[in-house]
């Protein structure tokens, strides 16, 4: 057997068991990494340890911290209570408004499937109450958290960006975050016009709560919860799982109790723009960026980080971590020139960029897509080098592709978006959800490297 087939064999078994078995991938990436890094590669462990992505490690610690503090102070409901504000009463805009905030809240830095779970609830009960599409509103929270997730201070953008520079490939970090927030907002509108969205064109949220009055609900003590209200988030918890439901004040469209802003909150609103500012414009790194915007929120309100630290999504740090060393390992194996060099001989790049968009995809659809694409790019990496397709189309496909199946029931995002359903046959709703997510598979990594790869233009 080919030494260089060792470490990919590897990488398929951690697949598969991390797939069938609720195992970190992480875990089974440094295992994989030690262990075929010494016995078949003949590495030390000095050489294996070097492989691990520290300033990923710092970034991905910085930013969760971060908006860990945010979503504990209720910076997050703040948001969505601003951004809500922008309906004024018009049902048509609620999904573009969860659409938006997600994508605003992962563009910043929070993961996707937090994103999601904050949402998502809020989303969902508003569904139910002014009777919209259950299945559009998941969906477009869904693609929301995907639109923003490869920002250049996002945990995708970083991870994809790093990936790239360390392969010495041409990357642009705008056109990665551009190109997924297109695609996805091109799939919001179609979602939209294909699953009730026109409907709601010129209703109001007053126009619901006169149903509710005419169907003989009767008066309601202001600020008693009316059957029918959606639940709403105290402010406190990283998702839906913490939680506290509190009663909503009586109004036409009440998904968060009213509050004044606190400093706390304007605090943290000013250290979100400052990381904006001075990684995006000062180009200073991420991680000790947000390390110390997290420090200072952290000082000036000790009470308002109390807990954030447990919040640090760790599974994702591990999980990044351990696929990266081992990465470093398949790569010290040559195991990436070798499947690069198969590839080459195929004489088709195009057919070989497309084959991996739809690797990427089936599997993140029941995998975790950074794990996809900490393997996946890394193996299309001679490929770009030979110069004969364009990289950055490429990496935004594979990006694309590998991202837009977290639709799928067995993701932790369509997960989220199933257990939060209000109103309708759940098993009903999972067979929408699978055959929506099997569309997407079937569909979504041919148009984006038909769109991006094909034409040649990046």
């Amino acid at each position: 057997m080919p030494l260089e087939l060792i470490p990919i064999l590897a990488l398929i078994a951690m697949f598969i068991c991390a797939t069938l078995l609720p195992i970190n991938m992480g875990t089974l990436g440094f295992v994989a990494a030690f262990l075929v890094g010494t016995l078949a590669v003949g590495m030390s462990t000095d050489d294996i340890i070097a492989g691990f992505p520290s300033d990923l490690f710092l970034t991905l610690v910085g930013v969760t911290y971060l908006f860990a503090i945010a979503q504990n102070n209720g910076t997050v409901d703040l948001m969505v209570r601003g951004a809500l504000q922008l309906v004024r009463g018009r049902v048509t805009f609620i999904p573009w408004v969860m659409f938006g905030i997600t994508a605003v809240l992962t563009a910043l830095g929070a993961l996707g499937p937090a994103a999601v779970a904050i949402i998502a609830p809020i989303a969902l009960t508003f569904a139910k109450r002014y009777k919209i599409n259950a299945l559009l509103m998941g969906m477009m929270v869904i693609h929301g958290a995907q639109a923003g997730g490869f920002s250049p201070i996002s945990i995708y953008g970083v991870t994809v960006n790093n990936i790239a520079e360390k392969a010495g490939l041409v990357n642009s970090p705008l056109t990665l975050f551009l190109g997924s927030l297109f695609f996805n907002a091109g799939i919001g509108i179609l979602l939209f016009a294909f699953l009730g969205g026109r409907k709601l064109l010129g209703r109001t949220t007053r126009d619901h709560v006169d149903d509710e009055a005419d169907g003989g609900s009767g008066p309601t003590p202001h600020g008693a919860h009316r059957p029918g209200d959606p639940p709403v988030f105290s402010g406190h918890g990283t998702g839906a799982s913490a939680a506290t439901l509190v009663a909503p004040p009586n109004t036409a469209l009440s998904p968060l109790p009213r509050r004044t802003v606190s400093f706390d909150q304007v605090l943290t609103l000013v250290g979100l723009a400052a990381l904006a500012l001075f990684s995006l414009i000062l180009d200073l790194d991420i991680g000790f960026v947000s390390m110390t915007v997290a420090a200072v929120l952290a000082l000036a309100s000790p009470k308002a980080q109390k807990g954030a630290v447990s919040q640090i999504s760790w599974s994702t740090v591990l999980l990044i971590g351990g696929v990266l060393t081992f990465v470093g390992v398949l790569q010290e194996a040559g195991s990436v020139e070798w499947v690069g060099n198969g590839v080459a001989s195929i004489g088709m790049p195009l057919l070989v960029a497309l084959l991996l968009c739809y690797l990427g995809a089936i599997v993140s659809a029941f995998a975790s897509s950074v794990a996809i694409l900490g393997a996946t790019i890394p193996l299309a990496v001679p490929l770009l080098l030979a110069g004969e397709i364009g990289p950055v189309g490429v990496i935004v496909a594979l990006a694309i592709a590998s991202t837009i199946v977290d639709v799928s029931p067995f993701s932790t995002n369509g997960a989220l978006v199933l257990a939060n359903a209000q109103g309708v046959d759940r098993d009903k709703f999972y067979k929408q959800i699978l055959k929506y997510s099997a569309l997407v598979v079937a569909i979504g990594p041919l148009v984006a490297w038909a769109v991006l790869v094909a034409p040649g233009w990046l």
